[in-house]
């Protein structure tokens, strides 16, 4: 008879697979520093030499990672599926731009409708929460802190998505788009037109989004995403015709 005799799960074992789960559903970000070894042992009700073997077990699975003198913290694994080179070639091809707004078009729009669909009145919540931070940015005229929360609210709705391998490689690609792989993403909101813009089409989308509307919420994320592509290439256009007519200034300043 294909039994076993049930045994009780170590302490340790289940301390492990609490914090995997934490990971793999994006509650515990890379980077995050996690509660001192007192605090998380009585956080989960165990004891300090079971934590302490939960934890040296994910540093061996290359989750969790110690730094001297500052504590554990979950180890920094995004943009681990692109390597240096393909990353360099990323940065130097505006090809890689445009294919990387499509892709984004294509997982963001899924997701968003997903999000409608799937996600809790918390993930709404969330949503709602940094949007209403956008807006008060926008009010102080805070460009960094608008960029910042723009990056925010489109992780919000990926998250609420409830779908671990989008979140996870989603996170990848705006993790390459902070460090301007891709292009510089304060360059869009230094223009109070496009601005506005923006925070429009952001407000549009947490509309369908709060209305539980699937098909409205990826048009919503598609027609933003598609602006962001034009105003991009907008931007390339008037980059090369600036270079040109410096030459030709300095040209006519030298005759």
């Amino acid at each position: 008879m294909p039994f076993q005799k049930v045994q009780t799960e170590k302490l340790s074992l289940a301390v492990v697979k609490q914090i995997e789960l934490l990971i793999l559903r994006g509650i515990l970000r890379p980077g995050e520093r996690l509660p001192s070894e007192r605090e998380l042992a009585d956080r989960l009700g165990v004891s300090r030499p079971s934590l302490r073997e939960a934890i040296s077990q994910l540093q061996e699975q290359g989750l969790l990672t110690a730094k001297a003198g500052s504590g554990i913290y979950v180890a920094e694994v995004l943009g681990s599926a692109f390597s240096p080179a393909l990353i360099r070639l990323f940065s130097s091809h505006d090809e890689a731009v445009f294919d990387y707004l499509s892709f984004r078009r294509d997982m963001e729009g899924l997701a968003a409708e997903r999000a409608a669909r799937l996600g809790s009145d918390s993930d709404l919540k969330v949503i709602q929460a940094i949007f209403d931070k956008m807006e008060a940015a926008h009010a102080r005229n805070a460009a960094d802190d608008e960029a910042h929360l723009d990056a925010q609210f489109h992780m919000a709705i990926i998250e609420a998505s409830h779908n671990v391998v989008m979140l996870h490689m989603m996170r990848s690609m705006f993790d390459l788009l902070r460090q301007g792989v891709f292009y510089n993403r304060q360059i869009m909101f230094q223009q109070r037109a496009t601005r506005e813009a923006i925070l429009d089409q952001h407000r549009a989308i947490n509309m369908a989004l709060q209305a539980r509307a699937p098909i409205e919420s990826r048009h919503a994320i598609q027609q933003h995403l598609d602006f962001v592509e034009k105003s991009f290439s907008e931007r390339i256009t008037y980059e090369k015709h600036e270079s040109i007519a410096r030459l030709r200034l300095g040209h006519v300043v030298e005759q």
